[in-house]
């Protein structure tokens, strides 16, 4: 009777969707059959809940204005993104109502109404998936240089729940150091310095590297560039601050600025670990760490 009833859902969803969804289905497959808006979408998924601008977009993907905004355009059409203005600036993001939706017909028409097929993936809200096991958790924090937001994460986290939590950093450039502001900020919250170094993604990409449960990008530039797939489909947000190595103040300003996002990174990890983590399924706690990645920054710990 389960299987029945199973298959009964599934089908009954595969017919719904079938009718309302062919026409936007072929128009968004369409959309992305362009190697360029591809590369947007792709961008704004990485990106995701944060609103991009159109010039941020042009400079990572390298494109035109006006091409871009063709692209931009075709998208919007389609569905896939939305478009906010802010003040005088147009920003985007995807439209990922539309998208899961778009996700569910496709895979619901594949399987023809096999739950066996289907249910694990596309219909979580039939049979949901499991909740990640009680361990320790291996968490990788990644930003361009690997010198300050990044670092400041990794040593958070340990210090936070190290019990519970392994934590590891990464840049995306080929060479970095830790910056010195950084490092006297940890110094002052009393972190273990020594244990800290410049290193590259590329560390923890090799057979022997750890298999993460969690990736998170703490700079827009990192979460801009097209990084390998993780093994294992580790949970991934992109959760970012604003750059303190950009403060050209005085050296107090300097240092302001660390403690600063020092502090929205405490605030923002705190809340992490105290999710339930091992009682939610891998969809629940997805959007978990999304909505961390839309509240705000919050003052210096």
């Amino acid at each position: 009777m389960r299987l029945l009833a199973g298959k009964l859902a599934c089908l009954t969803l595969y017919f719904v969707y079938s009718k309302n969804m062919e026409s936007p289905v072929i128009s968004r497959l369409a959309a992305l059959g362009h190697p360029q808006r591809l590369a947007i979408f792709r961008l704004l998924m990485r990106r995701y809940p944060d609103r991009v601008s159109a010039g941020e977009i042009a400079q990572a993907l390298d494109l035109k204005a006006s091409t871009l905004s063709s692209y931009l355009s075709g998208l919007m059409q389609a569905g896939l993104i939305d478009q906010e203005r802010e003040g005088t600036w147009l920003r985007y993001s995807i439209a990922m109502t539309e998208v899961r939706r778009t996700f569910d017909y496709l895979l619901l028409d594949c399987c023809r109404g096999r739950p066996e097929f289907c249910s694990p993936v596309s219909l979580p809200q039939i049979t949901g998936t499991p909740p990640m096991s009680d361990r320790r958790y291996k968490v990788l924090f990644i930003c361009t240089g690997n010198s300050a937001r990044s670092i400041f994460a990794e040593s958070i986290l340990r210090e936070e729940a190290g019990d519970r939590f392994e934590a590891y950093s990464a840049g995306t450039k080929p060479r970095s150091e830790l910056n010195p502001f950084a490092l006297d900020v940890l110094d002052q919250k009393d972190h273990d310095i020594s244990v800290l170094r410049a290193k590259n993604v590329s560390e923890f990409q090799g057979e022997d590297a750890p298999r993460f449960d969690f990736v998170f990008t703490v700079c827009d530039r990192a979460a801009n560039e097209e990084c390998p797939s993780w093994p294992g489909q580790p949970i991934s947000a992109h959760w970012g601050m604003p750059d303190p190595v950009k403060e050209d103040g005085t050296d107090a300003q300097k240092s302001l600025a660390f403690q600063r996002a020092y502090g929205a990174l405490a605030n923002r990890i705190r809340a992490f670990t105290a999710l339930p983590i091992s009682s939610l399924d891998r969809i629940s706690l997805q959007r978990a760490v999304d909505d961390l990645a839309r509240r705000g920054a919050g003052e210096p710990a």
